[in-house]
């Protein structure tokens, strides 16, 4: 894994050095006061046509990054300005002249806190995950806020690729989060960011796809009571389905289904606008499981051709606090450096011998 990471890595500087445009991607914070928004600017950033796929990875129908030339702008610690409401978000992809260009050049953006921990892990929160098929959402703003304070710490983890076949110089990525500022009598209810994956606890979360029917799998408690009041996911292609399960009372709370465009490609997940019922109850006494299937039509295995994540918001019952995590667990720890590219591999590379009370609880299945 780390040896196919330098390759990737030389073959990306190669391709930059090719496009005559230095590859130091800036990720910054921009407060635009006017239109109320926590601005996440990426960029600008060189994506080469292609890079060098290694030969032992490489497949006719290879799904996984290593398929285009990937480039990881610097995880970037920011932090935020004004004590206000989260309520919706936003996100483009521009050329170095201001035109808009196809999101499915952003891989994946990650928005981490790393002072508060996962509703369903002891790992930092997860406050927000956008890859190309998640599309611009927004919560009632006079309804629902994710309260954030004036000061607090934003880590920003991005990777983009280029799977349209020509250079790119000087992409930019803009993520608009939108705001209320505190102090207003609105929203009404402050609610929580959320993820469960089922490569969960910690380290790569990409799969393999062997041919045919598989399915993956990962059950897990939360640490409150609650309401689930949105719930979507992430997936790739050939995915199936996304389930999440109480199963402790054998109950499907939410599937979501992939979406696809007139070219049969892959452009969302169903999204479950919970809150319209009052949201799905969450307890700490039953146990929750998060399940993605896929179809591989090929008799190639499709090495890290599959995702499967779900992320929501989530209103933790009356007087429960959001618990601060602790900085000291042994997964937090695991989990930051593998999020601050400290580490590289899946779960059981980057942890040795995966914990008994961590491997009970991760399941894969080939149908």
């Amino acid at each position: 894994m780390k040896a196919r990471s330098v390759v990737m890595a030389c073959a990306v500087l190669v391709g930059a050095a090719q496009l005559g445009v230095a590859q130091e991607p800036v990720v910054r914070l921009v407060h635009d006061e006017d239109n109320k928004q926590l601005v996440v600017v990426i960029g600008p950033v060189d994506l080469p046509a292609g890079a060098m796929v290694p030969e032992e990875a490489a497949s006719p129908h290879q799904g996984g990054h290593e398929a285009h030339g990937a480039v990881f702008p610097e995880v970037t610690e920011v932090a935020i300005p004004i004590s206000a409401y989260l309520y919706g978000f936003a996100y483009e992809v521009l050329d170095q002249d201001g035109n808009t260009l196809p999101t499915a050049l952003l891989h994946h953006l990650n928005l981490i806190n790393p002072d508060y921990q996962e509703l369903f892990l002891p790992i930092s929160q997860r406050m927000l995950a956008i890859g190309k098929e998640t599309g611009n959402q927004s919560m009632p703003r006079l309804l629902l806020g994710y309260p954030v304070a004036e000061g607090a710490r934003m880590v920003v983890a991005a990777m983009l690729h280029n799977p349209i076949g020509r250079d790119l110089p000087g992409v930019t990525v803009r993520l608009a989060l939108k705001y209320v500022k505190a102090g207003r009598p609105w929203p009404l209810l402050s609610v929580y960011p959320f993820q469960l994956d089922v490569a969960f606890p910690a380290g790569d979360k990409s799969l393999d796809l062997p041919p045919g029917r598989s399915a993956w799998s990962y059950e897990a408690s939360p640490a409150m009571a609650g309401r689930i009041m949105v719930i979507g996911g992430h997936l790739h292609e050939f995915a199936v389905s996304l389930k999440f399960e109480d199963v402790t009372e054998n109950k499907v709370i939410w599937e979501g289904l992939p979406v696809t465009d007139e070219n049969d490609q892959l452009v969302g997940v169903t999204l479950g606008r919970l809150y319209r019922k009052l949201g799905a109850k969450i307890t700490p006494d039953h146990v929750y499981r998060v399940t993605v299937t896929y179809e591989n039509p090929f008799q190639d295995t499709l090495y890290s051709g599959g995702m499967g994540v779900i992320g929501g918001v989530f209103m933790p019952s009356q007087n429960i606090i959001w618990p601060v995590a602790d900085q000291s667990h042994e997964l937090y720890v695991l989990d930051r450096r593998h999020y601050m590219r400290e580490v590289d591999g899946r779960y059981d590379v980057i942890a040795g011998q995966a914990p008994a009370t961590a491997a009970e609880h991760t399941e894969h299945r080939h149908e």
